[in-house]
């Protein structure tokens, strides 16, 4: 709860209440539409004097802050935000009740300025803990899913199935870029060639290999996939994942000329799953370290060692 609204803030309230609206009705009106506490409103009399009906409301509130403070404060920020007196203009005297209205709001503003920075900076806090408690939800919901990725791949490590071990890689790398919102598109066929994948990461398209051997994917499989890549828009990038490593020619004939390719291999998706480092900093780790020094393999233990 703020600090307590003074005597003479609240003194100004049921002044600019009583001379903004000359008819009942239309104060009755008002007030309900701001205060929607039934409890609240069920003690007033709607049938006493105006004076009468907004004493008997401002000072239940004020005698119980500590429940009705934010319902105060709400009707001070409503009756401050008033600019338009014609509905009193049109009255008999209604230059003079209109000036009334006019002054008792600005002498309520007055009051109010110090509550209004506490109520921003109230409702500023809120937004930011409210903030807060989502991206801890979703860093929950994260953490729980690649528990489940990481027991799949596990699972699969022990599977006798070589042949099927690489379909089920491509799902669960895919199920990864899912996970961290890639826009993942399932493996797919084009005349003349295979393409395990692709997904777009940071304004940028890839196409995505994925290859699970004993031996380590050597030079002229990397040429294979830098063709497929070479073949779509100038701006698309391929992503080459391969469990046990790459040759260091490979690498190193790939790592000149024109880089179209970064790598990727078990050790980096051990480090996703594990959580040591999330999959879209990686690969932008990865395509930073390319650009500035043109090698196209950075190890996800160089990165959160």
């Amino acid at each position: 709860m703020h600090k307590r609204i003074s005597a003479p803030a609240l003194s100004a309230l049921k002044d600019a209440l009583t001379a903004v609206y000359w008819y009942k009705q239309d104060l009755k009106s008002f007030i309900v539409a701001v205060v929607q506490r039934p409890d609240l409103l069920a003690q007033v009399n709607w049938d006493d004097y105006k004076r009468n009906i907004v004493g008997t409301l401002v000072d239940c509130m004020a005698r119980h802050q500590d429940a009705f403070q934010q319902e105060l404060l709400d009707l001070m920020a409503d009756v401050c935000e008033m600019r338009d007196f014609s509905h009193l203009e049109r009255l008999d005297k209604g230059a003079e009740k209109a000036r009334a209205a006019r002054q008792a709001v600005e002498a309520l503003n007055k009051l109010y300025t110090g509550h209004r920075s506490a109520d921003q900076e109230r409702e500023s806090a809120e937004r930011r803990r409210s903030a807060e408690a989502e991206r801890a939800s979703s860093r929950r919901r994260t953490s729980d899913r690649l528990a489940e990725v990481k027991q799949e791949y596990f699972e699969l490590v022990r599977s006798d199935d070589e042949q099927g071990r690489g379909y089920a890689l491509e799902k669960i790398v895919k199920e990864l870029f899912d996970l961290f919102d890639l826009d993942p598109k399932a493996s797919f066929r084009i005349t003349g060639e295979q393409i395990d994948g692709a997904f777009t990461f940071d304004s940028t398209d890839y196409l995505f290999e994925a290859k699970w051997q004993k031996a380590k994917s050597a030079a002229h499989e990397l040429d294979a996939f830098s063709m497929k890549v070479s073949r779509r828009l100038d701006n698309t990038l391929g992503l080459f994942l391969s469990l046990n490593g790459f040759t260091a020619e490979g690498v190193e004939a790939h790592s000149r000329g024109d880089l179209r390719l970064l790598l990727m291999d078990g050790a980096d998706l051990m480090a996703v799953l594990d959580e040591r480092i999330d999959l879209p900093d990686l690969l932008l780790r990865k395509r930073r370290r390319a650009a500035e020094t043109g090698e196209i393999f950075l190890s996800a233990s160089s990165i959160v060692y």
